[in-house]
């Protein structure tokens, strides 16, 4: 979840650079197809694979782009741009602890920068790669632009990610719906979701597809149902093939009957006011989920989520993930994994104590695997 900042873009200065854009053999931001090919990641020196189990752990993480807690300008009230390596190094550092400590079979990560300006042009994803023992990784652009003339950025290219100890076949990055509610200019410099999908093959057990998705945070209008309803049919073409898969990421949605469904206040800046007669908008973008509260149920109703929301329902604090606010607890859920086969019972852990390495929580669960 990141503030729409975009606002702020003046259009004087971006139409003339769109303009160079189309005329131009490189375009400033990148367009995306329905369908491309990930990029793809090998460690040169691969660790030995040694796996007498019958579960996978598989972990969502949205990390932040390796900043943790620092501020940032797009979102929590921040008002830094760019940070310099010594800034982003330590957070990284972090983040490679903590996945070493819980040492998930498969890694869903979200807003994971590829030599972007903002985070000092380091290889997140190779700096992971190489100080954990994965093997390989599938990368897919969210967000990709040679240059974002707002507030300094720049160079950007951020996206989701496979990590495995196991080769990664079939990776490709999946489109899903443009935000009907922002200017054209506006969505040509802005990021695009997506989902990356990818498959794994253990000896002895059927092969198992992967999707990880990052949805929209801040549309106002129906795109990020539109991403769930695309999220859906992604897993329901596996389940009609009779593939068992596993699916999650973070989707920028509460589950249904979550206690709390309006954070404006929690989430609001200093200067900015809400739900008070005059205010344009009433509601912040991307804090107020009461209207959307029904649109992860038909994805609950078809599939099994790590949590169910039985689980949820009875002590939804337990399993949030997410909060907008620096040295503040987690306050809401945003984060999932989803099977249309098992998990195992009671494995299932949102890793809450993990507060200063990003603005989410990651949650894991052991997948069961079916043998050939």
């Amino acid at each position: 979840m990141k503030h729409n900042y975009y606002r702020n873009i003046l259009l004087v200065l971006l139409l003339p650079l769109l303009i160079t854009a189309i005329h131009s053999c490189e375009p400033l931001a990148t367009g995306f197809k329905d369908v491309e090919d990930a990029v793809m990641y090998t460690k040169s020196v691969k660790g030995t694979l040694i796996f007498q189990d019958s579960t996978l752990r598989v972990m969502t993480w949205n990390i932040r782009f390796g900043i943790g807690r620092q501020s940032w300008f797009g979102d929590a009230c921040g008002d830094n741009t760019v940070f310099t390596k010594e800034q982003v190094i330590p957070g990284l550092e972090a983040i490679v602890s903590r996945i070493n400590e819980v040492k998930p079979d498969i890694l869903f990560l979200q807003e994971c920068d590829i030599k972007s300006k903002r985070t000092a042009y380091i290889d997140e994803l190779q700096y992971i790669l190489d100080h954990t023992y994965f093997n390989y990784a599938a990368f897919v652009p969210e967000w990709k632009s040679e240059f974002i003339p707002s507030d300094g950025l720049g160079r950007m290219e951020m996206g989701q990610v496979i990590l495995s100890p196991w080769p990664i076949t079939d990776a490709k990055r999946i489109n899903l719906a443009t935000r009907g509610d922002q200017a054209g200019i506006v969505n040509y410099f802005y990021l695009h979701s997506c989902i990356i999908t990818g498959r794994i093959k253990i000896p002895g057990f059927r092969e198992v597809p992967l999707l990880n998705i990052h949805a929209s945070a801040f549309a106002t209008d129906d795109t990020k149902q539109k991403h769930y309803v695309e999220f859906k049919d992604q897993m329901d073409k596996l389940d009609a093939a009779g593939e068992y898969f596993v699916a999650g990421g973070d989707l920028n949605e509460l589950p249904p009957g979550s206690d709390s469904t309006d954070y404006c206040y929690e989430d609001k800046c200093p200067g900015e006011s809400f739900h008070q007669p005059g205010d344009d908008p009433q509601h912040k973008a991307g804090s107020d989920y009461t209207s959307e509260s029904q649109w992860l149920m038909p994805i609950y109703a078809a599939y099994k989520c790590a949590f169910t929301l039985a689980e949820y329902q009875q002590n939804q604090a337990a399993h949030f993930t997410h909060t907008t606010r620096p040295g503040h607890t987690w306050d809401r859920t945003l984060d999932y994994l989803f099977t249309n086969n098992r998990w195992r019972a009671g494995s299932a852990v949102t890793h809450q104590e993990f507060l200063t390495e990003s603005d989410h929580a990651p949650v894991s669960a052991e997948f069961v695997l079916v043998k050939e």
